[in-house]
């Protein structure tokens, strides 16, 4: 997702107050800080908001040990043999609780860590693994969801952040699912003057995030619409599609302000993937004003509902055409009724201490 990397904190609302119970927290994650995408923004925005509240926040990135390319998708680096380092980055760190945010190498090495010192750890489900690796290559999905129960039923919860995933999570023999959505800067995305996409045939269809298979943006690019289609974002398939579907504008990343406004100038922002669990990119341009169109699936179900702030249908197209109608002001008030401050408040509340 074209989501700045290290955000300044969100503005609205307070920041937990962690008082005499203060935390030593340790984050793991496989998705950090060079990458750009709704895990680190999730995550970076929650340690902001932490440490301001008084808790000691550590997050160990794959920045920090020798990486190599995944497979196929080069921008992302996975860390190379890290629990010995990573042992002794979290025995120096003495956390007083754990949260492990992702599957990969980093994840499982930490995983091991806790299991082998008795420390209880948390754990979040932020992307369909199985899906995605399917639409790679072929996997079938019920031996990676075998694999993702085993890691995550080890730990004292699995944090999920909409209602169809955990139910989901629930039906796959998850049995220790906790509740933890999602917030957006009303500050930073807001409804703004109409005008990034001056020059464009209206009405402007944008997607925005990354430019990668499981995103499923040629479903967008085939549709049949009126005026204009965008991509702001980029990744490994942007110079497939790029050649394929000459006629959209492809604007590369946007961050901060250039974001908000790509958002803002759009007429209907187009969600096309069937395999992410929430959608921040959904929050962003509801709050500056713009109507979403997506299928009804995980993550636009829970997110866009029955708001008025967008249209969910099997058939993108409609769902697009009918965005159209949807009042923009609307979008703006569904959006306020999500917050970083809540959504940390609940990350924090439902962590598991270690015990002395």
């Amino acid at each position: 997702m074209p989501l700045d990397a290290a955000p300044r904190p969100p503005s609205q609302g307070q920041a937990p107050v962690a008082g005499a119970g203060a935390l030593r927290l340790l984050i793991v994650s496989d998705a950090w800080t060079p990458q750009v995408n709704g895990v680190v923004r999730t995550l970076s925005t929650v340690s902001t908001l932490l440490r301001a509240g008084g808790d000691a926040v550590e997050v160990i990135g794959p920045d920090r040990f020798r990486t190599v390319p995944a497979p196929s998708y080069p921008e992302i680096r996975l860390a190379v043999r890290p629990r010995a380092a990573l042992a002794r980055m979290a025995e120096a760190f003495a956390p007083t609780a754990v949260h492990i945010a992702t599957e990969g190498p980093l994840g499982w090495a930490m995983r091991a860590v806790c299991r082998a010192r008795g420390w209880p750890f948390t754990t979040s489900f932020h992307t369909k693994f199985p899906e995605y690796l399917h639409a790679r290559t072929g996997i079938p999905p019920r031996l990676a969801w075998a694999v993702l129960r085993r890691f995550h039923e080890s730990g004292a919860g699995t944090f999920a952040a909409t209602p169809s995933l955990r139910e989901e999570l629930a039906r796959r023999g998850f049995t220790k699912v906790r509740a933890w959505t999602r917030g957006v800067d009303l500050d930073l995305f807001r409804p703004a003057p109409r005008d990034p996409w001056e020059g464009l045939a209206r009405p402007v269809f944008l997607y925005a995030g990354r430019v990668a298979v499981e995103k499923n943006i040629e479903a967008f690019l085939r549709l049949d619409l009126p005026g204009s289609k965008v991509v702001v974002g980029d990744g490994p398939q942007r110079q497939a599609l790029q050649a394929r579907f000459p006629a959209a504008r492809f604007a590369g990343w946007r961050q901060g302000a250039a974001l908000a406004g790509a958002y803002a100038g759009a007429d209907v922002s187009v969600f096309p993937s069937r395999t992410d669990t929430f959608g921040l990119v959904i929050l962003e341009a509801m709050a500056c004003g713009t109507p979403v169109a997506a299928y009804p699936v995980t993550g636009p179900l829970d997110v866009i509902g029955g708001s008025g702030a967008g249209v969910l249908d099997e058939d993108l197209g409609r769902a697009a055409a009918a965005a159209l109608r949807c009042d923009r002001g609307r979008c703006r008030a569904h959006a306020e009724s999500y917050s970083w401050a809540a959504c940390t408040e609940t990350f924090r509340r439902q962590l598991v201490p270690i015990r002395a």
